[in-house]
């Protein structure tokens, strides 16, 4: 079983104490959004073929990797690096701590641990095209070396992302859009063929209708698989095989199962899709509890809201 922790949140930047204290009992328990009972999710090294881990801010969760090293579980980091400013992510680490932190695990663990991911793309009167394509090369050139992906997508509009970005665009006064299909393709374009020049796969995670068209090819850009059993295999120095097993339509990644929970991450990005409102996940934060076998409780109306 490959564990991911998490695409719900944000495990190794806000509750690595909790994943240490996790990891020790040997097993969590993980809410089900859905609704219903919890379910128990072992962590033991022969439960455990692999972790994923998901985070804007990799540097508070140093000690407890070196723990899951110790006891030789092969894990990939996807660190996603963005730059972009205060009015579209409000408690994000700076973009050069991440790229340090990043680097440093990379020196640790191998280049095939870390992935980084510049994403989402979201297009404001902040971050036009063309300051996309200037962060994103100066990115690139920071991170040539100590990784071989970057993972793309395109901002998912749900309406919980429309509410929180129009919010955020009235109190700080910018624009936004989702733009047509043939522009997000065309800066996709741009995009890969930097990431290419830097010597980095650039894939992208679950838009298929966004790799190429009869007008703009993307031939540089491949599908990406987030949750990779042939990535860890390469970490592992061993085979780990599962089935693919998508999330939802174009998801490419290798079954797993997630631990974390959403509305959880306080990170106060407007464009999340895993938060209905910042305010309420801070309240979660502020109010987790380290030493429960579950992340957070899931409120009874979570399967009814968490795209609206």
């Amino acid at each position: 079983m490959i564990v991911s922790a998490s695409y719900r949140t944000d495990i190794p930047a806000f509750y690595g104490d909790w994943f240490r204290r996790r990891l020790a009992a040997g097993f969590c328990q993980v809410a089900n959004p859905y609704g219903g009972p919890p379910s128990t999710v072992a962590l033991t090294p022969e439960a455990v073929e692999g972790f994923v881990f998901w985070t804007r801010n990799a540097a508070p969760f140093t000690e407890a990797l070196a723990e899951v090293a110790q006891r030789a579980i092969p894990f990939v980091v996807h660190v996603t690096i963005t730059g972009y400013s205060r009015a579209l992510e409000t408690s994000v680490t700076d973009s050069k701590r991440s790229i340090e932190t990043l680097r440093m695990l990379a020196n640790l663990y191998g280049r095939r641990v870390c992935v980084w991911r510049y994403d989402p793309v979201l297009l404001t009167s902040l971050t036009p095209p063309d300051w996309h394509r200037e962060t994103f090369a100066r990115l690139a050139a920071a991170l040539a070396g100590a990784v071989d992906e970057v993972v793309l997508s395109f901002a998912q509009i749900y309406a919980k992302t429309a509410r929180n970005t129009a919010t955020a665009a009235a109190r700080h006064g910018f624009t936004w859009e989702d733009p047509a299909a043939e522009v997000k393709r065309t800066l996709l374009a741009d995009l890969a063929a930097i990431a290419a020049d830097h010597g980095l796969a650039p894939t992208l995670c679950a838009q298929p209708d966004l790799l190429a068209s009869d007008l703009i090819p993307v031939p540089a850009l491949t599908p990406a698989q987030c949750i990779d059993a042939a990535r860890l295999s390469d970490v592992a120095g061993r085979p780990i095989t599962a089935k693919t097993k998508g999330n939802r339509l174009g998801c490419l990644c290798t079954e797993s199962r997630d631990i974390g929970a959403y509305d959880t991450c306080p990170h106060g990005c407007v464009y999340c899709y895993a938060v209905r409102a910042s305010a309420a996940a801070k309240h979660a934060y502020r109010a987790h509890d380290p030493v429960a076998p579950a992340l957070a409780p899931v409120r009874p109306t979570q399967a009814a809201d968490r795209k609206s």
